[in-house]
């Protein structure tokens, strides 16, 4: 299937992903970063996946549903299908964590009677692992390694071929629940949940977290789909937050381009806060500040751009022989090398986020502000330094643009901090260190023949992130460079309206990686919000609704859209393409 016609379901721990078709190709568990057990998206079913469809369907080649959607404003994702003898709804949902992860899969005779086919296919360590499976007083169990998974329904199935199928009939007003439950091979069995009890709390708990929403424009519907989404994608107990619940969805269909994405990208997640605080989530804010502060504890300068869920700092990348990748897009890969990688916009971006979140009401911590000291203490000279860049490329480090300008963004919000939010430091060095990365980034940052701002000190190349310019406050909108800089990242980054992150088919690419990639769905959002800001309002809702056109039929995105195909590329869905869509959504409100 397309990357689109999959939905998320999740409990804030893990993810699953579930297609049109009925089928679960991908579920990662205990943890968003878990070796996964359904791992058909990268393979086939022989990975595992778990397929629960009417028989017609099967038989009719794979037949999509009839329509799906989820229930209200929840993670409960419903899926209906229409057939010649009745009609038939799929709920699908991970209740909130008890001490053990649950999936359950309720199907509902809606009118006559509708034969339907089940087909489970167990895999454990990313579809290596067969594992035994047996039945324990009804239930199945399979068993492989440090994993093991019950399986509970009236439904009984029949193993056969290192799988598991049923076919049963089901008429209107019937509900039959499959309830897929994990946990470590070496403990005792876990506690059965009541499914139908379990639904009934989850559309509770959702409907109660999105009721604290403060946006009410005129995009609600995309606003809360994507708050629900980052909400999905954030770890509970530590309060990380996951980039995608996915890995080694191709940024260019059939190409190298494969990254995972299951970590905590600190970039990624102060923009994902500073979009939740935004619309009024300070609870959120207050727990992913004190994974920060266990995350980042040390010198500032060892701090990395990216942590695992529970703040781990090796993250070693390793390739996946067995698995085939998404339409042969290898290889596929778990772990990311470039959390090893320097890149020093992210000093920016966590002093930004802890600053709009002191500013909208988060109480103060004396430990985040040690931490920021010390952070200013390290960008006295650290700015200095060339970096990796925020699109983390794997070519020689140079002087990225858009690192200095985040790394003016860190000092100035400190001093922001000082004179709003009454805090105490050497707030007139501060001042002048904001100054000279100021001067230093006009000077030589800026082609004044062309009359745009460029992606590297001497370079002639263009990059979105500068797009970042008056969104982040380094020039107002009303300096000439900024209008310029907008019309030649439209002259020389577009393609089919939408915007690439940089020039990849030049024969001196930053990237240093072959084939190509899609318009970059953030980078496009950027360009809207600056659009408006310039005084270009109509091109700028424009661009943004042709954007929220982009979106699946349950409302999520992926990480870049590819004109080529008409597809969504790269890791699903993707917090950094629905972060922008909030922020702006909310400055088109205004």
């Amino acid at each position: 299937m397309r990357i689109e016609d999959y939905a998320l379901i999740g409990d804030m721990q893990s993810a699953a992903l579930v297609g049109r078709n009925g089928s679960i190709d991908w579920l990662c568990l205990p943890r968003f970063d878990s070796p996964a057990c359904f791992a058909a998206l990268l393979g086939d079913a022989s990975n595992g996946s778990w397929r629960l469809a009417p028989s017609s369907a099967w038989r009719e080649g794979g037949s999509m549903a009839t329509r799906r959607a989820y229930r209200d404003e929840t993670l409960i994702l419903e899926t209906v299908w229409e057939t010649p003898t009745g009609s038939v709804k799929v709920t699908d949902f991970m209740p909130p964590r008890q001490s053990n992860p649950d999936l359950v899969r309720i199907v509902e005779g809606l009118s006559g009677t509708v034969e339907m086919s089940t087909e489970i296919r167990i895999r454990f360590d990313y579809g290596r692992i067969v594992p035994w499976v047996r039945r324990v007083d009804g239930h199945l169990l399979a068993v492989g390694g440090p994993d093991s998974v019950w399986l509970s329904s009236p439904v009984p199935l029949k193993g056969g071929g290192y799988r598991h199928v049923a076919t049963f009939n089901v008429s209107a007003g019937d509900r039959l629940p499959f309830v897929f439950t994990w946990h470590p091979s070496h403990e005792a069995a876990p506690d059965r949940i009541d499914p139908f009890e379990q639904l009934s709390e989850t559309e509770q708990l959702w409907k109660q977290w999105v009721s604290g929403c403060t946006y009410q424009g005129r995009w609600r519907e995309a606003v809360v789909r994507s708050l629900i989404t980052l909400k999905a994608l954030t770890y509970s107990p530590t309060g990380g937050i996951v980039a995608a619940p996915t890995t080694s969805l191709p940024e260019d269909i059939g190409g190298t381009r494969n990254w995972d994405y299951r970590f905590c990208w600190l970039r990624d997640a102060a923009m994902a806060l500073d979009a939740l605080v935004g619309a009024g989530y300070l609870e959120e804010a207050r727990a992913w500040r004190e994974w920060l502060l266990r995350a980042i504890a040390g010198r500032p300068e060892d701090m990395q751009i990216m942590y695992g869920v529970a703040g781990e700092r090796r993250l070693p990348e390793l390739t996946l022989g067995w698995l085939p990748g998404y339409e042969g897009s290898a290889p596929v890969r778990i772990g990311n090398g470039a959390a090893t990688q320097f890149q020093l916009d992210v000093y920016g971006e966590v002093v930004n986020s802890l600053y709009v979140s002191r500013r909208e009401g988060l109480p103060p911590s004396n430990h985040a502000w040690s931490l920021v000291r010390r952070m200013m203490e390290f960008l006295e000279t650290g700015w200095q330094l060339p970096d990796a860049g925020l699109w983390e490329v794997r070519g020689p480090r140079r002087h990225f643009v858009h690192s200095k300008i985040m790394a003016w963004v860190a000092v100035d919000r400190v001093v922001r901090v000082v004179h709003e939010l009454h805090r105490t430091g050497p707030v007139e060095r501060w001042a002048a260190l904001r100054d000279r990365i100021h001067a230093e980034v006009c000077e030589k940052g800026f082609d004044a023949e062309r009359g745009t701002f460029t992606q590297s000190y001497g370079s002639r190349e263009l990059d979105a992130s500068l797009l970042m310019i008056p969104i982040v406050g380094f020039l107002p909108p009303e300096d000439p460079r900024v209008p310029s800089t907008i019309e030649a990242i439209e002259r020389e980054l577009m393609t089919d309206g939408f915007v690439l992150r940089y020039p990849v088919a030049a024969e001196n690419a930053v990237d240093g990686l072959p084939g190509g990639e899609g318009a970059f769905l953030a980078c496009s959002f950027w360009l809207a919000e600056a659009r408006a800001m310039v005084g270009r309002r109509k091109d700028a809702i424009e661009l943004f609704e042709r954007l929220l056109a982009l979106r699946n039929d349950v409302g999520l995105l992926a990480e870049e859209y590819d004109p080529r195909y008409g597809r969504l590329v790269g890791n699903f869905p993707q917090a950094f393409s629905h972060v922008p869509l909030i922020h702006t959504a909310q400055a088109l409100s205004v």
